[in-house]
């Protein structure tokens, strides 16, 4: 597989560019092969062990939307923008959830999964004495979120992150519980309003040496 790199002035343009959208253009759709890609920044996201606990809902509905934004502090970016993702957790995951893994690990690679044995048995280790695998779960969540933010980026996509949201709510709204999953951030997704104020505005960021250290 061939790879066309991106250089090195186009990313940082991008990383400039990006920021938390407060108003979407709502006349703005994000086309199906530039949607393909984000959704595939989500898939190919990195995660402790591979294990991946987490799905990623991806709310079309305007009248289930409508009703998210009732529990989002008013955030109307819910229901402006161009797609909405919910990044939930698998909840309380276990050891079945490990042996489905290595099952497809075992699938993807052509190995038996007698071979990885071992690795299981490393990862069950790690759950056991883990009390708390919905916060490191809640974790791995946020990686994947930080890829599809910066994939959305480098290929134009506005985002804005949302934490200001009643989780419990979504959970219920959408169905989410009785699927074993529950909601940890929201990011909703498409092109900027022309209008939108902050577009403009610098970053306010604490300069390179106070945050970098070198080792």
């Amino acid at each position: 597989m061939s790879s066309a790199l991106l250089s090195s002035e186009t990313a940082m343009q991008q990383l400039q560019w990006r920021y938390a959208v407060k108003k979407f253009d709502t006349s703005k759709v994000i086309p199906d092969e530039v949607w393909k890609v984000l959704e595939q920044s989500l898939v190919l996201a990195p995660s402790s062990f591979g294990l991946q606990p987490w799905k990623f809902f991806v709310v079309k509905n305007p009248e289930i939307r409508s009703q998210l934004l009732e529990h989002s502090w008013k955030q109307t970016q819910v229901v402006d923008a161009s797609h909405l993702v919910v990044l939930a957790i698998k909840k309380d995951v276990n050891e079945a959830d490990v042996d489905r893994y290595i099952a497809r690990q075992a699938e993807v690679h052509g190995t038996p999964a007698e071979s990885l044995a071992g690795y299981a048995g490393m990862i069950k280790g790690f759950m056991k004495h883990n009390p708390n695998l919905n916060d490191w779960s809640a974790r791995q969540v946020y990686i994947a979120l930080g890829q599809y933010m910066t994939t959305a980026a480098m290929i134009g996509v506005d985002t804005c992150p949302i934490e200001g949201f009643m989780a419990p709510k979504y959970d219920e709204i959408l169905g989410l519980t009785a699927l074993g999953y529950s909601a940890v951030v929201v990011c909703p997704a498409g092109y900027r309003s022309a209008d939108d104020k902050y577009a403009d505005k610098p970053k306010v960021r604490f300069a390179t040496e106070d945050v970098v250290a070198y080792i």
